[in-house]
């Protein structure tokens, strides 16, 4: 796929987190940008605000005609009447995760993939290379607070920028495959925990598959991960991070200063001394110990690697704080996964001891709910309240017997209720609350405004 023969683009979908990232490479590329999605949301606004035409109706009155690409994304149900259309008039029509690999075959391509912690990890090395005035576009799947976007442009965003010289940072999605679309020239595996079984169908056919991405890293590349991962034997050079075992990057002598994470990291050649982070949790710590390793493969000065760390703000709905007074502290996380709410309501309980926690969770899937609904209970445990909303089912049909009525019965603690998104903002301002949590990957984020201003702050 060459740019140049490419002068309109058309997206199904367009307000996912990876296709809007895709959708702003296009018009940054000076190409005709439009697209669908179901629901208007504020990253669609903001879209829309760049100059890129959205609507939220299928109606094929509204669609191009004349594009040259379309893209769509696996969770747009194939009985989607613009997508038939495209189909049935033999447009160009491309998944993104394939359009993605296409944009990035010519460059330097740093890709990290994971179950968890890809996202930080991916923005943190795009903020390393952008803070060392390293050329860099990435592509991340979630909103960075330093640059209010999910994708950066190089510099000087002109198309000759595009020729080779930027390097590619890529956030690299397990889900569907997608991520076998890439040959990255340095790899990133963060952790290959049981996840999308809806696809995957068992555990070892996820670790399978992260073996084949792994395998994809080009022949002088690299490849960079957790060591505790079964991944070994590859031909490429690999190098192992970690905060709790010995490997080639580790974090050493971590404590926590003025509620910042500060801490050393061990590198197969120095020592990186006094690194200073903000974000909390010790996950974030081994997030940071991997972007460490990218950043040093790439030979970047370890002082711009401190100071570019220190400066680096997070993503939205990692960790989020929406409220931060004495008496009140209410936080937005993302968390979906067993092993992510643990990691959230972990990082409470050591930023907050003593303190009450509230958590709301709203399951995303039925099929997750189903799969790991034990692992979901006592992840909740964790908690002292819970409030449980009904399962975002994104792109699934119900599934009988599978509800948050099921998953509250399974979680042993004293203080859990479930409720409808009403009720819960009817009695969220009536509750003593202390630590708040909202949790999850549906639209529970469209929560966070309400229950805010329902809050006795």
């Amino acid at each position: 796929m060459k740019h140049e023969t490419i002068n309109s683009v058309y997206f199904i979908g367009i307000g996912g987190i990876g296709m809007s990232a895709l959708a702003r490479y296009f018009k940054a590329m000076g190409k005709r940008v439009s697209g669908y999605d179901r629901t208007e949301t504020v990253l669609t606004k903001q879209l829309q605000k760049e100059g890129i035409d959205i609507h939220f109706i299928e109606n094929l009155d509204l669609i191009p005609k004349d594009v040259n690409l379309v893209v769509y994304t696996p969770a747009v149900p194939k009985s989607h009447s613009e997508l038939i259309f495209y189909r049935e008039n033999n447009f160009q029509i491309k998944k993104r995760a394939e359009v993605l690999g296409m944009v990035v075959k010519s460059h330097f391509t740093v890709a990290v993939a994971g179950t968890h912690g890809k996202t930080t990890i991916s923005a943190m090395v795009a903020h390393i290379l952008k803070y060392s005035s390293i050329d860099c576009t990435a592509f991340v799947g979630g909103i960075m607070k330093n640059y209010d976007s999910n994708f950066i442009l190089p510099d000087s965003s002109n198309q000759s920028r595009y020729t080779g010289t930027t390097k590619m940072v890529v956030e690299a999605d397990e889900y569907d495959r997608s991520f076998l679309q890439l040959h990255p020239d340095i790899a990133v595996i963060t952790s290959m925990d049981a996840d999308h079984l809806d696809i995957y169908g068992n555990e070892n056919q996820i670790k399978e598959t992260f073996s084949l991405f792994a395998k994809q890293v080009k022949e002088a590349g690299i490849l960079i991960y957790k060591q505790e991962l079964p991944l070994n034997g590859f031909k490429v050079k690999s190098f192992t991070y970690s905060i709790n075992e010995v490997a080639d990057y580790s974090a050493q002598n971590i404590t926590v200063k003025n509620g910042n994470f500060v801490f050393d990291v061990q590198t197969p050649t120095s020592k990186i001394e006094n690194i200073n982070i903000s974000l909390p949790g010790r996950h974030n710590v081994e997030n940071t110990v991997a972007a460490i390793a990218v950043a040093d493969r790439l030979k970047i000065d370890a002082d711009k690697i401190k100071k570019s760390l220190e400066t680096f703000q997070g993503i939205k709905r990692r960790f989020e704080h929406i409220v931060k007074t004495e008496k009140l502290v209410f936080i937005d996380d993302y968390a979906h996964h067993p092993t992510e709410l643990k990691a959230a309501i972990s990082a409470a309980r050591e930023l907050y001891p003593g303190k009450k926690i509230t958590g709301i969770f709203q399951p995303h899937l039925f099929t997750r709910t189903r799969d790991f609904a034990d692992e979901f209970a006592s992840s909740l445990e964790l908690l002292d309240e819970l409030l449980l909303l009904e399962i975002y089912p994104a792109r699934e049909e119900p599934i009988e017997g599978v509800n948050s009525k099921m998953l509250l019965e399974k979680i042993n603690l004293k203080n859990k209720v479930l409720l409808t998104k009403d009720e819960l903002l009817t009695q969220i301002g009536k509750k003593n609350l202390q630590i708040l949590l909202t949790l999850g990957a549906g639209d529970i984020d469209k929560l966070v405004e309400p229950i805010k201003n329902k809050l006795k702050i």
